[in-house]
């Protein structure tokens, strides 16, 4: 039962997260671009989520003709599920579900999320969604292969697969002064992963009409909105847990990962969108050698340490 109710509290704050999430965005958008942000909904703007949310949730749906309807109607649906089922691998203070495997658990799930924005784009039957859409998964799978070799090294260091041992292998030392280069890393993954400027190809406005969700209204929209800020959350949590200390019991931890979820939005304030091919030679021809590199490195220093001093 505590179980079951600390699934439902972890639910409603990151949802309620989302919301607000996105009101901090618009705000620091706003100010970088030297005009204020949402500022008439209740004090400073503070209730735009929720009218947001209203206005999405209470427009009329449309559906496309020659849609494929059931998935067409499905995916957003699996798309917010995914995205807060990962949550699950965060370990409470009370424990919750932090199991020895979460780490495996994160990579399994996230790898789901990539089915559900290919059969969105594919299912509405526009050539402009399927372009989105192709492009989102040829990224994704891209960058989560260097995503898992720079994750590699980190598990080879703990020699362990659960999120609640960074917290103890960091008491005395972050790991972003040990592995500085392979942190940097990780985090653009994360911003190719959840597809954000400037690697926000899947929906490149200005060749794709808004990409894989162009046939989206209301709330199908709304749902791939609070998927796609639910795994900046995550990846925020995240990246905390993996070179910041990651100190659960400590409200440090809440401002490292509101102050992640702000670089997320800083850089899309700052930066231009990255050239496709780029993206794609970033990942396979910078990246990926550079991590496996490190990870032999890994491999080298533990089996020399292993010869040496046991």
């Amino acid at each position: 039962m505590l179980l079951l109710i600390s699934m439902v509290i972890l639910i409603v704050g990151v949802l309620v997260g989302v919301a607000f999430l996105t009101l901090l965005e618009r705000k620091v958008l706003g100010y970088i671009q030297i005009r204020k942000g949402p500022n008439k909904v209740g004090f400073m703007g503070i209730l735009q989520p929720f009218s947001d949310a209203i206005k999405l949730f209470t427009k009329e749906q449309t559906f496309p003709l020659m849609s494929n309807y059931l998935i067409y109607y499905f995916s957003p649906i699996f798309n917010l599920f995914l995205s807060l089922f990962l949550w699950m691998s965060m370990p409470f203070f009370s424990m919750f579900l932090s199991f020895d495997l979460s780490m495996l658990f994160f990579l399994a799930v996230s790898s789901l999320s990539v089915y559900t924005i290919m059969l969105a784009g594919w299912s509405s039957n526009s050539n402009y969604s399927l372009l989105g859409s192709l492009r989102s998964v040829a990224q994704t799978i891209s960058y989560e292969v260097s995503l898992v070799i720079i994750l590699l090294s980190f598990l080879f260091l703990i020699g362990s697969l659960n999120l609640v041992d960074f917290m103890y292998f960091q008491k005395y030392m972050w790991f972003i002064f040990l592995l500085f280069p392979l942190c940097m890393m990780w985090f653009i993954s994360s911003l190719a992963e959840t597809n954000r400027t400037p690697f926000d190809f899947a929906e490149g406005e200005s060749e794709l009409v808004s990409g894989f969700n162009v046939e989206y209204s209301s709330g199908g929209f709304a749902l791939i909105f609070l998927a796609e800020y639910s795994s900046i959350l995550f990846m925020s949590m995240l990246c905390v847990m993996l070179f910041m200390g990651g100190n659960l019991y400590s409200w440090m931890f809440f401002l490292k990962l509101v102050f992640f979820s702000f670089i997320w939005i800083w850089v899309r304030g700052t930066l231009p969108r990255f050239r496709y091919d780029k993206l794609m030679y970033l990942a396979w021809k910078s990246y990926l050698p550079v991590s496996l590199n490190y990870l032999l490195m890994f491999f080298g220093l533990k089996a020399y340490v292993f010869v040496n001093f046991i």
